[in-house]
């Protein structure tokens, strides 16, 4: 049985572990602000729905923290992940055997020069953040 205090603990660890406000966090999980404030105060209790689209927006939670707090979170990476993310990493082999990386490292990003992010997930879905026109 979920504990609702409890839920509402990890719910906290979640916003601050991402630096979000309960207004930011209901519009990235696609639900009203009102809900976020009535589980946050203990009037509402979590819906599955409400659970889900946490798990599935934030791959760093799992439903057994989230639910019951077993499990570590963020969830740690795997062995597997780490020899995936090894292939795209810049590493120190990889800096020294390829000078040009070491050049390219050496520029400077501003925020004006981002046109959009796209982070890919293991499921084969992704979300984009782009700035909006004016």
């Amino acid at each position: 049985m979920l504990n609702q205090e409890e839920f509402i603990n990890r719910l906290h660890k979640l916003l601050e572990h991402y630096h979000l406000s309960a207004a930011t966090f209901a519009d990235e999980i696609s639900v009203q602000r009102s809900s976020i404030s009535h589980l946050l105060s203990g009037r509402n209790k979590p819906s599955l729905e409400f659970v889900l689209k946490i798990v599935d927006t934030y791959k760093e939670v799992s439903l057994d923290w989230l639910l019951y707090g077993k499990e570590q979170f963020p969830i740690k990476e795997n062995k597997s992940t780490k020899i995936n993310q090894g292939l795209f990493a810049n590493t120190e082999e990889n800096t020294t055997a390829n000078p040009t990386v070491n050049n390219e490292q050496k520029k400077t990003t501003t925020p004006s020069d981002i046109e959009r992010i796209v982070v890919f997930y293991k499921n084969g879905t992704f979300k984009e953040y782009s700035e909006t026109s004016s």
